[in-house]
């Protein structure tokens, strides 16, 4: 689907089905350096299970045009826009990583626009180490290197995935390596700078829940406990022996979760 949003060209998977603003609305928000892909198999089930599904590629990203935007405050009203744009009063969020502390600031500053969150991978604070951030606005390639090896967890590198015939650590560094320059370094700084998940969590009167990898080397679950314990009404799923791309590493998991 292609819609304008602030005058920027944007992709967004809707699942298979054409959307409908008269459906229940779920947007689904990528991770970074990510795009609407991130959400193959989840996008396809909430489409044809009642709901209309979108998951863009955000600004600069994937199939999107524009510059990506350099900070949450800014992807958040970006969200907002984008359910005006597409005719939605308002719906469930859903975002992984990055995207699931633009679902909190959405939340946040736009109240009467969410129903519902769903937070995957998400902490109090995404600090980004010095050494990625360096090498991602370098261009270096190792940060795409850093990014998919401890984004994934034990199990997943060692094989495993779902799909026969695929090998989920490629995957996600395809996905990486077909971004923009400087894209990866956008996000990242984005994460780093963010200070308002606490505050915005205790903002939040929807209801949340937190769905959180064990082994999660990214985003700890510790860190993500935290911020559920700020916000009212949550609810806090941990996925066993998972690290941050529950996507892939355990989607019949992930989506129970959603679901619930």
């Amino acid at each position: 689907m292609q819609l304008s949003v602030n005058g920027i060209e944007t992709f967004a998977v809707t699942g298979g089905k054409p959307f409908d603003p008269s459906l229940p609305t779920v947007v689904m928000i990528h991770g970074a350096g990510f795009d609407s892909s991130t959400w193959a198999l989840h996008s396809r089930w909430f489409a044809h299970h009642g709901y209309s599904v979108l998951a863009p590629d955000l600004p600069g990203h994937g199939r999107s045009s524009g510059k990506p935007l350099p900070t949450i405050a800014e992807m958040a009203d970006w969200i907002a826009a984008l359910l005006q744009a597409a005719g939605a009063s308002k719906a469930k969020l859903i975002g992984h990583s990055m995207g699931s502390l633009i679902a909190l600031e959405t939340a946040a500053r736009h109240p009467d626009k969410v129903s519902a969150l769903s937070l995957i991978g998400t902490a109090a604070t995404m600090t980004v180490g010095p050494d990625l951030l360096k090498a991602a606005e370098a261009n270096d390639p190792a940060a795409i290197d850093m990014v998919s090896i401890w984004g994934l967890g034990f199990k997943a590198e060692l094989g495993g995935s779902l799909a026969p015939g695929l090998w989920m650590h490629h995957g996600a560094q395809r996905v990486l390596q077909r971004a923009r320059p400087g894209v990866l370094y956008n996000d990242l700084n984005a994460c780093n700078s963010y200070q308002n998940a606490l505050a915005a969590a205790a903002q939040i009167k929807v209801p949340v829940t937190f769905i959180l990898g064990e082994r999660d080397l990214m985003t700890p679950a510790k860190a993500g406990k935290t911020l559920a314990a700020a916000t009212p009404n949550a609810r806090t799923v941990v996925l066993a022996g998972a690290g941050h791309m529950m996507m892939v590493e355990q989607p019949d998991e992930l989506l129970a979760a959603l679901r619930t």
